[in-house]
């Protein structure tokens, strides 16, 4: 691993600072290195003013324990200095006596009231703010996270985005708490710094008149003034750091620099400014206070202000004049329709009298169903949902609502707002008052009840559903009946790429080198528009490993994928605790069909009589009704080979019937033929 210089430099830095408490300095060294501590507490205030935000400097509770281990170690070389020859260089000794005056007191009271300054206000303020900061930043965390996952699935923003957005999250609460933690450290330093002053003062006083034999007079006033400049050339970097600290905590703005958005909120309303000035002239006039300072400011104040007011007035100006020409620029320019070309891929648009529902903010939660509906279908069917995005339709009926895919609208319905819809799931007897409707998601006969007449229908055994759950379950079964389309290549090799972490060996020999993503999506979009799950990819890409040798029709390589995953659609379609009702195809019908089928260099198709296809449909209808007179869902087996030729015959005039071959069956399930699709 490369050792680079900023890693020596750092670790060097950190090496001086024990050295510093362990070798005596000079004189000479320790004015270089005092004046090296105060640049640095400079440099660290000026990068904290002029931050944007706080996370642009990350690493500050970092660098506050570097410069607060530094800073001590210099303090404990130069108490050794002092101490031991009375002397510790020429910056301290300036700091002690220019500060004070040459006089003792004054010098002693002014580091007093240096020291209240950094520790009572600006010290404490810092660490109590940076405490609420950490504790409310990792309180909103969770509602930050369901905002970005709103935004993503509203289509405001991409995963990209929404990844970076999560990061930053973080970044804050662990910056925040690291902070939190890090103004400990200014606190303790303070008080360090005190009880050093205090313990030199007494030390040096001690060693002047037992080791110097001094005069009790002249050791106090040359330890005190040493000890002082030694104080104040500690505290003052001391109190440059804490202001940073205090600075960077209680930025807010994100988006302008800290002076911009001072000058902004202070100096933004000249009316402010006048009445200042006009106070400001009424107490020098009418009051003790000298007259010419007290009256000549509030002038200057009041000047100020109407320049300002002069001056907003011209950016106004220039500001309509500037949006009305970019306006008409905008309209002139060809390309600015090239945003409007964007289709969405599943859009849901409703009526204004809908947006409660979709708006947290009043308590709706359509959004976070609208979510959940991209997990559940990831967990049934294995695919992956593009962004529905929802928006509003002024257009629309208030309580009207529309499912498009890619632009089109492919589904609509109609909510009545604080109503239920209850359904009869066939065995209760007793009706209830309601307005009759249909349920949009499988064209169920419904009702609508009100609030009040929701616990009793739920007790006669009506299932009842809210209007979110109406609108959810509809968009779901839209989704789903869809979901085949709306597959792209971009999906199909994002799955190959999940799969290809843990089976890399299976990926490489399938694609490139046997199948195209292109046509293992059409595999894939074969088996979703049949509502096969997808998620075993594993099966699906073995099974067309295997078979993708002798043949790379989509269609045959979808009917082997089947095979391979019959247990998955056995346990989809067909009933484990119970004899299953189906149909069956005459075999007689099953050779005419095999009979008519054409092959092409583009493929193969079904050249089947018009007439005899006619009886087809009028046969498969009547076996349909036979198995919904009884209650089950129409399933129809034929032999493998006719399966997907009979499946493109039928699936326009049948399209919920659920054509199954002999070899897609679990060997645990029971069948029971219950009719037989014939045109004889």
């Amino acid at each position: 691993m490369k050792i680079k210089v900023g890693d020596i430099i750092l670790g060097l830095f950190i090496i001086l600072a024990v050295v510093i408490m362990i070798i005596p300095m000079s004189t000479g060294m320790l004015d270089l290195l005092i004046t090296l501590n105060i640049a640095l507490a400079l440099i660290i205030l000026f990068n904290a003013l002029f931050a944007q935000e706080a996370l642009s400097m990350s690493t500050f509770p970092t660098i506050l324990l570097f410069i607060t281990i530094y800073r001590l170690a210099l303090n404990f070389s130069s108490t050794r200095a002092i101490l031991s020859s009375g002397e510790a260089g020429d910056v301290i000794a300036t700091f002690g006596s220019f500060v004070g005056g040459g006089d003792i007191v004054v010098g002693i009271v002014m580091f007093i009231i240096l020291v209240i300054v950094q520790f009572m206000v600006i010290t404490k303020g810092a660490e109590r703010v940076a405490e609420v900061s950490a504790r409310f930043t990792l309180d909103a965390m969770p509602g930050k996270q369901m905002a970005i996952d709103a935004d993503l699935n509203s289509g405001l923003i991409d995963e990209m985005q929404a990844r970076e957005r999560r990061q930053k999250i973080q970044d804050e609460a662990s910056f925040y708490g690291s902070m939190d933690g890090a103004s400990k450290f200014v606190k303790g330093d303070a008080i360090a710094g005190l009880l050093i002053t205090v313990i030199n003062i007494a030390g040096g006083l001690i060693i002047g008149v037992t080791r110097l034999n001094l005069p009790i007079e002249e050791a106090m006033t040359t330890y005190t003034i040493l000890t002082i400049g030694d104080g104040l050339v500690s505290q003052i970097p001391a109190l440059l750091i804490s202001l940073s600290t205090g600075i960077l905590v209680t930025k807010v703005s994100k988006e302008v620099d800290l002076s911009d958005q001072l000058s902004s909120q202070l100096f933004s309303l000249p009316k402010v400014l006048f009445l200042t000035g006009g106070v400001l002239v009424f107490l020098g006039l009418f009051t003790p206070l000298p007259t010419l300072i007290v009256s000549g400011t509030g002038v200057l104040v009041i000047v100020a202000a109407w320049k300002i007011q002069n001056t907003l007035q011209i950016q106004a100006v220039e500001h309509e004049i500037s949006t009305e020409d970019i306006e008409a620029e905008e309209i002139r320019r060809p390309e600015n329709v090239v945003s409007l070309l964007h289709v969405d891929p599943i859009e849901l648009e409703f009526g204004y009298g809908i947006i409660p529902l979709a708006d947290a903010n009043q308590g709706g939660d359509l959004l976070d169903r609208v979510v959940m509906i991209r997990r559940q279908i990831a967990i049934e069917l294995g695919a992956v949902v593009p962004i529905i995005r929802l928006r509003d339709n002024i257009q629309l009926n208030p309580n009207q609502y529309i499912v498009k895919v890619k632009g089109v609208k492919v589904a609509e319905g109609e909510i009545l707002f604080d109503h239920y819809m209850a359904m009869n799931p066939g065995f209760v007897e007793e009706e209830m008052d309601g307005i009759e409707t249909v349920e949009p998601a499988f064209n169920l006969p419904a009702i609508w009840i009100t609030e009040t007449q929701r616990e009793r229908a739920e007790t006669l055994g009506y299932t009842v559903v809210d209007p979110p759950s109406i609108i959810a379950t509809h968009l779901t079964e839209v989704i789903k009946k869809h979901l085949d389309e709306l597959t792209t290549r971009q999906d199909v090799q994002t799955l190959i790429n999940n799969v290809k972490e843990s089976h890399p060996t299976l990926v490489d020999e399938l694609v490139p080198k046997l199948l195209s993503v292109g046509e293992v999506q059409k595999v894939l979009m074969n088996l979703l528009n049949e509502g096969i799950t997808i998620r075993d990819l594993v099966t699906i890409f073995e099974s067309l490993a295997d078979n993708a040798v002798t043949s790379r029709d989509t269609d045959i390589l979808t009917e082997y994928a089947r095979q391979s995953l019959k247990r998955a659609i056995s346990s989809s379609f067909l009933n484990e605790n119970d004899s299953n009702s189906v149909i069956t195809l005459d075999p007689s019908l099953e050779q005419m069909i095999m009979d008519s089928v054409k092959q092409t260099e583009q493929g193969t198709y079904l050249a089947l009589d018009p007439e005899i296809t006619a009886k087809v449909y009028e046969s498969v209808e009547q076996e349909i009704n036979k198995l919904i007179s009884i209650g089950r869902s129409p399933i129809l087996l034929t032999s493998p080979i006719v399966r997907i030729y009979f499946r493109r015959l039928t699936e326009e005039q049948f399209p919920d019937l659920i054509i199954l071959s002999y070899n897609e069956l679990d060997s645990q399930a029971e069948i029971q033929s219950v009719g037989m699709v014939s045109v004889s």
